[in-house]
């Protein structure tokens, strides 16, 4: 399902459209699946909706099933469009226009274009290979205020908060429902979950140091690590125990790796990391 274009029935009409109208335009389409011209602009309007990136939102009534709504607007024959901003009916057409003047209509309506989000999010990345975390931050900023729906966005600026160590306010944010970005925003849950495991990693360190063999004390070391954002050094712990001792504890070595590989999942910064230590870990377990 599309975050610029939806269904909405009466029932969902103040939720979705009103409410999200105080802050951008949206363009109600009243539509019935016997109408033929109907069939031309409603995909039409859900491309451009695309195109534009959330500087206008499309909202499509069957017209059929939502009479009541169809007979607030003075919808009297379909397709018919209108367009509700900040409290107000701003514009309208009816019929189904060329693909043209429909873009001329809706350069009239929809929010300046900001900058492309798909750039700043490029950019930020840069500033993170670089280590230049505060700047790519600010960047990440600019592109969420650009196109506020974006979830890959938002995600990359909680990855960011983290590797900063603003853990409460990654963790906030993360409180959210990411439901176009299930799996990345879980697995960013699961490394906020390991940085409570943070511990004194100089001292686990030296105990190993005095005993090779104390493999809890790897393990803790290793969560510490993964505390600190410090993953290779967390996966060559974890990958130790299991050369070491492959049963320890029924396989709590594998088990850290696994929690180590879900943490990271969905970040591509981290593909070939997870890679490495993928085949690393096969190669000790066989």
């Amino acid at each position: 399902m599309s975050q610029y274009a939806f269904d909405v029935s009466i029932e969902e009409f103040e939720s979705k459209v009103l409410i999200a109208a105080d802050t951008v335009p949206v363009v109600v389409d009243f539509w019935a699946p016997w109408c033929e011209p109907c069939k031309v602009l409603k995909p039409m309007l859900e491309k451009l909706a695309e195109e534009y990136k959330g500087r206008f939102l499309l909202a499509k009534v069957n017209s059929d099933e939502n009479p009541e709504l169809a007979q607030h607007f003075g919808v009297r024959s379909i397709p018919s469009v209108k367009v509700l901003f900040q409290g107000q009916l701003v514009d309208e057409f009816n019929g189904a226009l060329p693909e043209g003047q429909i873009r001329q209509f809706l350069d009239r309506i929809a929010l300046p274009a900001g900058p492309d989000d798909t750039d700043l999010r490029a950019e930020a990345a840069a500033l993170v290979a670089e280590g230049k975390l505060d700047e790519a931050l600010a960047k990440l900023v600019q592109a969420s205020q650009a196109n506020p729906k974006d979830q890959a966005v938002q995600l990359d600026a909680i990855d960011v908060l983290m590797q900063l160590g603003r853990n409460d306010e990654a963790g906030q944010l993360l409180s959210g429902e990411f439901s176009e970005q299930p799996e990345r925003a879980n697995a960013l849950r699961a490394r906020l979950a390991l940085a409570a495991g943070a511990a004194d990693t100089a001292a686990l360190e030296a105990k190993l140091v005095a005993n090779p063999g104390d493999h809890a004390a790897r393990l803790e070391l290793s969560r510490a690590y993964a505390a600190q954002s410090r993953f290779r050094e967390a996966m060559e712990a974890a990958l130790e125990v299991i050369t070491r001792d492959r049963f320890f504890e029924e396989g709590a070595g594998r088990k850290a790796m696994l929690q180590l590989f879900e943490a990271l999942g969905g970040s591509e910064q981290y593909d070939d990391l997870i890679r490495e230590f993928r085949r690393k870990m096969s190669a000790a377990l066989n």
